[in-house]
């Protein structure tokens, strides 16, 4: 059971958020929590373009980044951006939480002037979870709420528009609608006081099933949590069928980012493959203006495939 002090500071963080003190902190602030983001997207395709950071885990050094290879050359995130533009010609990011060295105001300052100095923006973050939205453990939702609020800051913090929470899975519980909008509700609440955008992505077949999130989304019913459309990661189901119709549906509560692969690899190493033009037609029937984050996942070095990822978007956007 929530305990009654945990849920006076939610109540009043709440306050807080919606009111004029948090929104002060952004310039021509929301009027209305419940508003619509403020978000300016590019129109031309190669401005559309983000390169995600997840494909280069191996190459990242960072404390939490459990994915890097000591095998191959070493970049930390302040090199990323200057590495982005030089590689890709491309000015838009989207950093993973786990490639931040820290969060500390100093150190997000930096990475901010680094950013202002290279032309490069964030995107969007991507942020991943230990303790879940669903959780029967009231405290432990409380957490996973807390976390998440925190990425908010860090966004606000570095100039990104948005973050993406992964909803972790919990040992006690099944995937629960009504548990998972109301912590995200507060989560939600909080960052439209930011002009930050909250998104969802298809990433777990169990705990981020696409029609799950559409449930969760349209529970909640508010303009700062959208979708985050992954073109691969419902392909794991080995049904190409259920890929698309998730894709679909994704995109119908999609605003701001989406993912761009041409394929999956589960775990066992089985690929599975994603037809680009059927994807970014189901984008483009959706009226999908946002950007388009190259998330390449598979074996082998990263910066051919995401070359390539690079120009059939470009062409299939134009």
């Amino acid at each position: 059971m929530d305990s009654p002090t945990r849920r006076a500071f939610l109540e009043k963080l709440s306050i807080f958020a919606v009111g004029g003190v948090a929104a002060a902190s952004v310039p021509n602030a929301l009027a209305r929590p419940d508003s619509e983001p403020h978000i300016l997207f590019p129109a031309a395709p190669r401005d559309r373009i983000s390169i995600a950071s997840y494909p280069f885990r191996a190459y990242i050094v960072s404390p939490d980044n459990r994915d890097r290879d000591s095998s191959l050359p070493g970049m930390n995130l302040f090199d990323f951006p200057a590495h982005v533009a030089e590689k890709f010609k491309i000015h838009n990011i989207e950093p993973h939480n786990r490639h931040f060295t820290s969060t500390q105001p100093d150190y997000l300052d930096e990475f901010r002037k680094i950013l202002q100095r290279t032309k490069v923006r964030v995107v969007n973050i991507a942020v991943g979870a230990a303790k879940s939205f669903y959780d029967i453990d009231a405290d432990a939702r409380y957490d996973a709420v807390a976390y998440a609020k925190k990425w908010v800051d860090v966004a606000v913090r570095i100039g990104s528009p948005g973050i993406r929470t992964h909803i972790a899975t919990a040992r006690n519980s099944s995937p629960d609608v009504e548990r998972t909008a109301e912590s995200l509700r507060q989560l939600v609440e909080y960052a439209a006081g930011k002009n930050i955008v909250v998104t969802l992505e298809n990433d777990d077949l169990v705990s981020e099933d696409a029609f799950l999130l559409v449930k969760v989304i349209e529970s909640v019913n508010h303009p700062y949590l959208r979708a985050l459309p992954d073109f691969g990661n419902s392909m794991l189901t080995g049904d190409a069928d259920f890929n698309y119709r998730a894709l679909t549906a994704m995109f119908q509560h999609a605003l701001n980012i989406c993912h761009v692969k041409d394929g999956e690899m589960d775990d066992d190493g089985k690929q599975f493959n994603v037809d680009l033009k059927k994807s970014f037609d189901i984008l483009k029937a959706s009226n999908y203006a946002g950007y388009c984050s190259m998330e390449f996942d598979a074996s082998g070095e990263p910066y051919g495939p995401t070359s390539r990822l690079i120009e059939q978007t470009i062409k299939f956007l134009s």
